[in-house]
């Protein structure tokens, strides 16, 4: 005989060998609940307050935040007012930027409920009041693939994520829109949040369209996420495109947009199956406008489009003048609604854009990028994040991870803004090294990096106003005179960390 109750015996006897129990039927109970019903009940859903104290957060800890609803966020305000009432105290914010609307954070600061700061960029009153000395510790700023990084490595532990989503389902399958007729928000690409999501002890979604099981596509697994938070708003997508991003009627942004679609058009770098990125000043986006024309007038068709895709990305992918989109971040609506419609259009993780650790990251596979920048100097270097004012009001972003990974790195900035010269002997803080910028367009001429002599020598050959960047610092000192020294103070209030994990410069606090 070879039945059940026959082979109970040998059943015991591999338990045993396994250490293993026995199956007991008696205690098998099945939940007869419709399993929309069941959904509701899910040990994952709480309210912000609950999700807190289950997460195990406490004092000193570190709690992260992205930034993809940019102007618009409402979740890192939402999450440290709440931990301010909770009494929490000595808590590491670790945003993947901060923004104008963050201001709030100051009174957090001030009151001891914040006391560490790691970021890419800050803006607004919180900017200027740290630059003046609000914080006993120095921010740290990382670009955005640094950021990567440093979480995937463990320089950057974080002990609670609390990421915002515009649609998640009760067991925190989440996403940057919303398929529900109910949808209240958009932002598109979450890939600042997914390093987060992947490598922090404890992950909370807030979002405000809790949407029926499973919320398929998603950027975010229910895997990665211990609690699902109910909010009634998470952000504001109108502003998304706020801050930095900016189209432009501008006549020199326009001149310096020209120039830059030249400078591509003539590198040797500009053929069938060529990838490109773009910045969020005016100018750099506004080269994608002019390159296109030159694009259909060759029959020239990119493989793929980088980074923060804007509207004028998207316009190009959909006309066929560009095949894929890799999308960190949207920079607009447009951007976002494309990533949800279109099926070319890629969203990717800050690690799959431009970590300098993965050999997939899809920096080292660049050709061109085009960023701009408040200061270059002699040397080829550029500061994106300190003003000329001494005051921080700025993004490191992906800046040094493109400009070191891509063939062809191209800088466009006015020769002046202002008064303010932004060709100068040394830059005000280092961000991107001159090793890995290799061309400066300004109005008054384009200087190439000596490193790349064969791109100076095509440019040469097209025709292209080619100068000397010391000339570029002359001529803007001929026009304004010598500027006058930044009152700076002793204290740090920022370290600028490079992409491979070193320092790489420290910001002083301005004392006027």
């Amino acid at each position: 005989m070879n039945s059940y109750n026959d082979r109970k015996s040998q059943i015991e006897a591999q338990a045993i060998r396994l250490g293993k129990t026995v199956y007991n039927d008696s205690k098998a109970v099945k939940n007869p609940t419709p399993r929309l019903e069941l959904q509701k009940e899910s040990s994952k859903l709480a309210t912000l307050e609950d999700a807190i104290r289950k997460s195990g957060l406490s004092d000193g800890m570190t709690i992260s935040f992205h930034h993809h609803f940019r102007g618009g966020d409402k979740v890192v305000n939402m999450v440290v007012d709440k931990l301010a009432e909770m009494g929490f105290k000595n808590l590491h914010l670790a945003a993947s930027s901060l923004s104008d609307v963050h201001a709030p954070l100051i009174e957090h600061i001030r009151n001891g409920v914040i006391t560490k700061i790691s970021t890419s960029g800050l803006r607004g009153e919180l900017a200027k009041e740290i630059s003046h000395g609000l914080m006993d510790e120095p921010v740290i700023f990382r670009s955005h693939g640094g950021r990567g990084s440093a979480i995937a490595n463990g320089d950057l532990h974080i002990d609670v994520a609390f990421l915002g989503a515009p649609s998640s389902d009760p067991l925190g399958n989440a996403t940057g829109y919303s398929r529900s007729e109910n949808a209240k928000s958009i932002c598109g690409s979450l890939g600042y949040a997914l390093p987060d999501a992947r490598y922090a002890d404890k992950v909370v979604i807030i979002t405000d369209d809790l949407v029926p099981y499973p919320n398929t596509p998603n950027s975010i697994s229910e895997r990665d996420v211990d609690f699902v938070v109910e909010a009634e708003s998470v952000g504001d997508s109108s502003k998304i495109s706020s801050g930095a991003i900016r189209d432009t009627k501008n006549p020199r942004d326009i001149l310096l947009a020209r120039q830059a679609a030249k400078v591509i058009e003539n590198s040797g770098y500009f053929k069938p199956g060529f990838s490109i990125q773009t910045g969020s000043g005016g100018a750099s986006l506004a080269a994608v406008k002019y390159l296109r024309d030159s694009m259909v007038k060759n029959n020239i068709v990119a493989d793929f489009a980088l980074g923060g895709i804007t509207a004028h990305m998207v316009k190009l992918h959909e006309e066929g003048l560009i095949k894929r989109l890799i999308d960190v971040q949207s920079f607009d609506k447009v951007a976002a609604e494309s990533l949800r419609r279109n099926p070319m259009h890629k969203e990717v993780s800050a690690n799959e854009y431009a970590s300098a650790d993965e050999p997939g990251s899809a920096v080292h596979y660049l050709d061109i990028v085009i960023l701009s920048a408040l200061e270059t100097d002699v040397n080829f270097n550029v500061n994106v994040l300190v003003g000329s004012d001494g005051i921080i009001r700025g993004a490191i972003g992906g800046h040094p991870d493109t400009a070191a990974d891509s063939a062809l790195s191209i800088i466009v900035c006015p020769l002046l803004r202002g008064r303010i010269p932004c060709v100068v002997d040394e830059v005000t803080t280092l961000i991107t090294p001159g090793s890995s910028v290799d061309v400066i367009v300004t109005e008054y001429g384009i200087a190439v990096n000596p490193r790349r002599p064969e791109i100076k020598e095509r440019l040469e050959a097209a025709g292209l106003n080619i100068v000397d960047i010391t000339w570029l610092r002359d001529k803007a000192r001929s026009i304004i005179g010598e500027a006058s020294a930044l009152p700076f103070g002793n204290k740090t209030v920022g370290v600028v960390m490079n992409r491979d994990g070193s320092v790489l410069d420290v910001i002083k606090n301005i004392e006027s």
